[in-house]
């Protein structure tokens, strides 16, 4: 498929809103500061609480609970994030999770609606501009999303419930906190400057992290790591562990990766809100980076006419070792929790033994490398 085909045409509605927003935002902070002097702790309670409010409804709401089915949700949460998602404006949850589903299963693709190789500003918001018969939505990949009272109801209502939301609400708080100043400092603020905010925190996502950053995960597609747009995006930004194992609640699997999101469904899980946590095993992990790792080495070391074969075997053996070991702890750990008290004192003596072999098992891959290392060192 050709960058823009014959039948490419402008979405007017989409164009207007996108290049009229920020010029609303910039407008409105000049027109607030000069009859209403600098923003208070009002604008500034009413910008972060619907920046979140609306920023957590898409990274939660419409990306890890919807798209990806990485939890569950009650009620009440889901219609916090129909009514707070439609105030992001970013369209209804069965537009979007069908749009981003199609981006999961044809990555990079000429099927990908929101493909990085055809640019930095096409993946970044173009693509939301114009509208391709290629990427018309029928709909047939959120039947799940269908079944829901709730979402139905925001898909059938998504511009009421956004401009209700989105523009009126912090105009409202606002006009309730502190008159006329304030509501003109809450629609400047927590509207259309929040609005610009979140939207592009999410089209950094669709563009960005799928050209600048790591791979320590998986190469078969575009997507990186960014610790600078993980913190910009609720934690989004590392990218490259999604696309690898899109079904876990987590973008940041380690303690300290940002990942607010990540954060916020916890929290939720402790109020009896949120289920079903869905979590990839650490031996999955480790074994998806330890191939990564051997793979760049490799084709380094194979660049320069140098036989790996003896590398391969040696990676093979260490990766089933590690995989046993560290499925044989999660196992006993999670054996451990239920363990009568005469299997405890075994269990975690199993537990020692297996987190052992696993460090020597390490400590062999370390060698591994430094050898690999050596050769290229050699060679060059």
């Amino acid at each position: 498929m050709s960058d823009y085909s014959a039948s490419t045409r402008i979405n007017w509605l989409n164009t207007i809103f996108l290049i009229s927003t920020p010029v609303l935002a910039l407008a409105g902070v000049v027109f607030h500061w000069m009859y209403f002097g600098a923003p208070g702790w009002a604008e500034a309670i009413l910008f972060i609480s619907f920046y979140y409010a609306c920023g957590l409804s898409i990274t939660v709401g419409y990306h890890r609970l919807f798209s990806h089915r990485s939890h569950e949700a009650s009620w009440p949460l889901v219609l916090f994030y129909s009514i707070f998602g439609a105030g992001a404006f970013q369209n209804s949850i069965i537009e979007w999770c069908s749009d981003h589903r199609n981006h999961h299963k044809n990555t990079d693709t000429e099927n990908d609606p929101y493909s990085a190789q055809r640019g930095f500003w096409y993946s970044h918001m173009v693509w939301i501009m114009i509208e391709e018969d290629a990427f018309k939505n029928n709909f047939t990949n959120v039947k799940d999303l269908e079944a829901s009272k709730i979402i139905r109801w925001q898909h059938r209502n998504i511009f009421l419930i956004g401009g209700v939301s989105g523009v009126i609400l912090p105009a409202l708080i606002g006009y309730l906190v502190g008159g006329v100043a304030v509501a003109v400092g809450g629609l400047v603020w927590g509207g259309f400057v929040r609005l610009v905010f979140v939207h592009h925190g999410t089209f950094l996502i669709n563009s960005a992290a799928h050209i600048w950053g790591t791979q320590p995960y998986s190469e078969e597609n575009s997507s990186r790591d960014s610790f600078w747009l993980a913190f910009l995006t609720f934690g989004e930004g590392y990218h490259n562990f999604h696309h690898t194992f899109q079904a876990d609640y987590r973008n940041g699997h380690k303690w300290y990766h940002a990942d607010p999101s990540k954060w916020w469904i916890r929290a939720f899980k402790i109020m009896g809100m949120k289920s079903n946590l869905k979590k990839t095993p650490k031996h999955s992990i480790e074994v998806a980076k330890l191939d990564i790792k051997f793979k760049k080495n490799a084709t380094k070391l194979s660049s320069k006419n140098i036989d790996v074969s003896q590398y391969e075997v040696q990676l093979t053996k260490h990766r089933e070792s590690m995989r046993t070991c560290l499925f044989e702890i999660h196992k006993a750990k999670k054996d451990l929790k239920n363990a009568m008290n005469n299997q405890k004192e075994i269990l975690r003596q199993k537990i020692i033994e297996m987190k052992e072999s696993y460090a020597q098992i390490k400590n062999d891959l370390k060698l591994l490398f430094l050898e690999m290392k050596a050769q290229n060192i050699v060679k060059a």
